[in-house]
C-alpha cells in the first residue's frame, strides 16, 4: 500500500475544519427581547440557538425565579430585593417595558417555566446567582422536569455553589464561571491558570465557563483539555472574537445575538 508523504498528511490534518461550538443565547435572545423573560427564551429557539442561558435566584419563600440582578431597580424601577421578596410579589413587576412598550406584559418566569421552553435535543445553562441554599430546591425541580440530565448545565461564579451542586447532583454537569482582573502594579492577571485548575478540581466541576478574554490562548486551553475539562466562553457579540474561540476549540459560545452571530461566523 502506498503511504502518503508526511508533509501531505500534516497539511490534510491542518485543513480539517474546527468543530462548531454550541451557540448559547445569553439571557435568551436578549439583544432583541427583554433579558431573562419567556419572550427572550422563545425567540432564542426561533433564532436557532443550541441552548439558552438564564440567571436564577431563590426567593424569600423558597421558589426559584429568573432574573440577573439582586434588586429590581434596573429592570423594573423597583426597590425590591429578590432574596427578600416573595415569588408572587416579584411576579407583579413589569420587566419588559424597559426594552420596549410591546413587552409590557413580560414577568419574571420561574425555572419550571423556562425549562418548559427547551425543545428536545437542546440545552439550558442555569446560572445560579445566589448561594448554596438554592441547591436542594434546584435538585427537586430538575428531578421533576421532563428534561434529561444532559440537557441541563449548571453554571456559577461561586465555587461553593458548584461544589454543592456536584455533591447533590453528580449526574448533572456544572461549570465554574470566571472573569479576570489585572493587578495595576505587577500587571499579572488573576485568577491564574493554576488557581483555576485548583478550583475546578476542588469543586469537581466538569469545566470552565470563562469570559472571552484576550489572555485565553491555545496553551491555556491545552491544559484544560489535558485535565479532561470542558471549555466554554461568554459573552460574544463580535464575529472576530467568536472565530478566535472557535479556533481555540470552545465547546460553546454564549451570545446576546444567536441567529446574527451564527450567520456572521459562516461568512
Amino acid at each position: 500500500m502506498r503511504t502518503l508523504p508526511l508533509l501531505l498528511v500534516l497539511l490534510m490534518a491542518d485543513s480539517t475544519p474546527a468543530a462548531q461550538p454550541l451557540i448559547v443565547a445569553h439571557r435568551g435572545a436578549s439583544h432583541d427581547a427583554p433579558e431573562n423573560t419567556l419572550a427572550a427564551f422563545k425567540l432564542a429557539w426561533e433564532q436557532g440557538a443550541d441552548a439558552i442561558e438564564g440567571d436564577f435566584y431563590l426567593t424569600k419563600d423558597g421558589k426559584i425565579i429568573c432574573t440577573h440582578d439582586k434588586d429590581m431597580k434596573r429592570l423594573a424601577g423597583s426597590d425590591a430585593v429578590v432574596a427578600k421578596s416573595t415569588f408572587d410579589d416579584l411576579r407583579k413587576l413589569d420587566v419588559g417595558s424597559w426594552k420596549d412598550a410591546k413587552f409590557a406584559a413580560q414577568r419574571m418566569p420561574s425555572l419550571k417555566e423556562v425549562m418548559a421552553t427547551v425543545p428536545a435535543g437542546k440545552q439550558i445553562f442555569i446560572e445560579i446567582k445566589c448561594g448554596p441554599e438554592i441547591v436542594p430546591v434546584l435538585n427537586e425541580e430538575l428531578q421533576a422536569s421532563s428534561l434529561q440530565p444532559e440537557q441541563t448545565v449548571i453554571i456559577a461564579f461561586s465555587a461553593q455553589v458548584i461544589a454543592a451542586c456536584k455533591k447533590a447532583m453528580p449526574n448533572r454537569k456544572a461549570h465554574w464561571l470566571t472573569s479576570y482582573k489585572q493587578d495595576k502594579e505587577t500587571k499579572a492577571w488573576s485568577p491564574s491558570l493554576e488557581s483555576i485548575l485548583r478550583t475546578l478540581k476542588d469543586t469537581k466541576a466538569d469545566g470552565l465557563d470563562t469570559n472571552a478574554h484576550a489572555i485565553i490562548d491555545a496553551p491555556f486551553v491545552k491544559v484544560l483539555r489535558a485535565a479532561k475539562l470542558e471549555f466554554h466562553c461568554w459573552t460574544v457579540d463580535d464575529p472576530a472574537v467568536a472565530r478566535r474561540f472557535i479556533e481555540l476549540g470552545a465547546d460553546s459560545i454564549t451570545t446576546n445575538r444567536p441567529a446574527w452571530l451564527r450567520e456572521k461566523i459562516k461568512s
